[in-house]
């Protein structure tokens, strides 16, 4: 077993490091998502006590990224696909994450070990013996 932080698992900080320098208001949204996320990681993958806690730490920074990119004044932050049409001027934008919701995605589920097959064994004969 890991040796796994107690939640939330990841900082302000933490995000700042892996993303930019947050104003007061980003940090305060990052704290809440921040706990959010850790607490969505320990719903959605009971077997997440099994990864490190860099790699927890990790995942749920780039899950509070992921939220909140849609808001950010960045060259086309969060957009999936765009379209521009010359005449009569068109312009179209598809946001990946348009609510800024919060999810794991299905490789982020793996390494927190959701979806691996373990290998056990049952005891048919009950006790008895020979």
């Amino acid at each position: 077993m890991a040796d796994n932080p107690a939640p939330p698992f990841a900082q302000v900080s933490d995000l700042e490091a892996r993303w930019h320098t947050l104003t007061a208001s980003e940090q305060a949204q990052a704290k809440v998502l921040i706990d959010d996320a850790s607490q969505m990681v320990i719903d959605t993958c009971p077997r997440y006590v099994t990864a490190s806690a860099a790699t927890l730490k990790g995942i749920v920074c780039t899950m509070v990224k992921r939220a909140m990119i849609q808001g950010a004044d960045s060259d086309l932050a969060g957009v999936g696909s765009t379209q521009q049409t010359a005449g009569p001027f068109n312009e179209s934008f598809n946001y990946v994450n348009p609510m800024g919701d919060l999810y794991l995605t299905k490789a982020e589920k793996q390494r927190l070990g959701k979806g691996t097959q373990r290998a056990f064994s049952i005891d048919m004969g009950g006790g008895c013996g020979s």
